[in-house]
């Protein structure tokens, strides 16, 4: 994070499973109890996101199992005040936001996708996203990098508001070196850009 922010970022595994679930609870599960578990996919393809079942336990078992990441976001005491989920395209193959666009002209697969932001309710607006990007561009760099994409929205010249940005926005993106590749919906474009490897 090179100092510029009073945040460190760790990788979602079963070190951080309890203050990532911390925060879930802190906010009511999130985006209505979704715990997050949007954009996975069961093993017949479908997304968890309609099923009813027991969400928390499902989340915990994909990440200890090592098959759902994201960019956890600390604060100067210790707790985690939000995310950005990132995973490989075989651990995210569903897309939610525009999904007949986004299949009608597909791009490339990606090799990662990342798919939402999370950032604690009493704290948005104090560079907790930012911080997220930064840290899962660089765990994925750290994994092998790749081709990075994600479906975020356009804000510039409109009034958006932050609770429904969950994909960021396309302006915080192209700050990354994100490039655009098409248009998906009114505001919505798919971005990619390729990271190098970073082993060290």
């Amino acid at each position: 994070m090179g100092g510029l922010t009073p945040y460190t970022v760790r990788a979602l595994d079963g070190t951080t499973w309890d203050a990532f679930a911390e925060l879930v609870e802190r906010n009511g599960g999130v985006f209505g109890g979704c715990w997050c578990m949007g954009h996975h996919a069961m093993d017949n393809g479908e997304t968890y996101r309609w099923q009813k079942y027991d969400k928390r336990a499902k989340k915990e078992e994909l990440v200890r199992a090592g098959r759902a990441h994201a960019a956890l976001v600390f604060d100067a005491d210790g707790l985690a005040q939000g995310w950005a989920k990132y995973g490989r395209l075989e651990e995210q193959p569903i897309i939610e936001q525009n999904r007949r666009a986004y299949e009608a002209d597909p791009p490339p697969p990606p090799d990662w996708r990342i798919t939402c932001f999370y950032v604690d309710t009493r704290h948005r607006r104090q560079g907790i996203a930012r911080a997220a990007l930064e840290g899962a561009l660089d765990l994925i760099a750290h994994a092998g990098g790749g081709r990075v994409e994600a479906l975020p929205e356009v804000t510039a010249d409109r009034i958006a508001h932050g609770r429904f940005l969950f994909e960021m926005t396309v302006e915080l993106y192209e700050e990354y070196g994100f490039e655009r590749v098409r248009q998906i919906g009114k505001h919505r474009w798919i971005v990619s850009r390729t990271l190098e490897p970073n082993p060290a």
